[in-house]
């Protein structure tokens, strides 16, 4: 053997008593108490052993800008038009270097497996896809990395972010997300988001549903296309803030549909927690879906990072930066069941 990891717990089997994991050849060949072997060996101390993490749902490109502008303040915000205004500046060599910085720290944090989402439109041109796909050979010995190139700004009302994802699908990114909020043709952008996604067989990624009421929910039309395309399996949605003003009994109805049709959905706590609810200046709403919930429904949930920019206002230090010390994974489950009431920890195998 190569390494014998010793005195580790594991998420489930063997109960109570802590066990050895060897490693030969980069594989685990080996999980039992007092393993006898001889090899490089790192004495865990009890610490907890899982799977390498996945990152969902991160913003590299736009990380690490909290010194650009000040935190806002006051209930009216507006983080897009304030990043929309920076992006002129950003050069690939500013956006590797501050990728780079989010990068390292989320592989220290475990991160294994990452898809983080890069804005694409006539501000910034493909100059945050090409400092964010720079970094993948170079760190391909640590984490996979996939790129979504989405519009934030818009894509129906901003004449050549069309071209610029296009060229961006070229070049290899595997996934086309959206952000029909800030589309003044929501159905547009998202049918057209569904047809370059089935020109270019790449899967979907797309933000949706942040808002305070559960009125004109885009995640319907989403449905649609996605069994007419038969992109099951295929489709994300992001946040979907919306399902929390919604009665249980109506987001169950809507979780079977989507467990059916095989639309994920990833929930962003520190990003809606920090958007929602700025309607209400008494008895403020959270405004995170829960995940539990939706699993519990046979939803394919995810927690992420979320927005930079939100979670950087949030937080004094780096946004990629975990304040007590632990996984990142695990602090965002950690808000995630706050934010729900939940006391018990969600199971580390899921």
């Amino acid at each position: 053997m190569d390494l014998i990891v010793r005195n580790v717990r594991l998420a489930n089997g063997f109960p109570g008593e802590p066990v050895d994991i060897g490693v030969a050849g980069g594989k685990i060949v080996a999980i039992e108490r007092g393993l006898a072997a001889t090899a490089q060996t790192y004495d865990a101390g009890g610490c907890l052993a899982c799977a390498g993490l996945v990152e969902t749902h991160i913003h590299l490109d736009k990380s690490r800008i909290i010194d650009r502008f000040p935190p806002e303040r006051g209930r009216e915000i507006s983080p897009m038009q304030q990043v929309a205004a920076l992006k002129k500046e950003f050069t690939v060599e500013d956006v590797r270097s501050r990728a780079e910085r989010t990068l390292t720290e989320c592989i220290l944090n475990g991160a294994t497996r990452m898809r983080t989402q890069v804005e694409v439109d006539p501000g910034i041109g493909l100059r945050g896809f090409e400092g964010v796909h720079s970094l993948i050979a170079d760190y391909k010995w640590a984490i996979d990395i996939e790129i979504c190139v989405f519009p934030q700004d818009g894509l129906t009302n901003y004449p050549g972010t069309e071209e610029l994802l296009v060229e961006a699908l070229k070049r290899g990114a595997k996934v086309i997300g959206g952000a029909p909020r800030y589309d003044t043709d929501h159905d547009g952008q998202i049918r057209r988001i569904f047809g370059l996604a089935r020109e270019f067989d790449v899967d979907i990624d797309i933000h949706l549903d942040v808002g305070n009421t559960p009125e004109a929910m885009d995640i319907h039309l989403v449905s649609r296309l996605t069994e007419e395309h038969r992109r099951g399996g295929r489709v994300v949605v992001g946040h979907m803030a919306k399902l929390s003003t919604m009665p249980p009994h109506e987001v169950a109805v809507l979780a079977r549909r989507l467990a059916d049709i095989g639309i994920a959905v990833t929930v962003l706590p520190a990003t809606d927690l920090y958007l929602m609810g700025r309607d209400q200046d008494h008895n403020v709403r959270r405004g995170v879906a829960d995940a539990n919930f939706l699993v519990e429904h046979g939803v394919n949930c995810s927690l992420a990072e979320g927005g930079r920019e939100a979670v950087a206002a949030m937080l004094t230090r780096g946004a990629a930066e975990c304040p007590e010390g632990i996984l990142q994974a695990l602090g965002q489950g950690d808000i995630a069941l706050a934010a729900q009431h939940h006391m018990g920890m969600l199971e580390a195998r899921i």
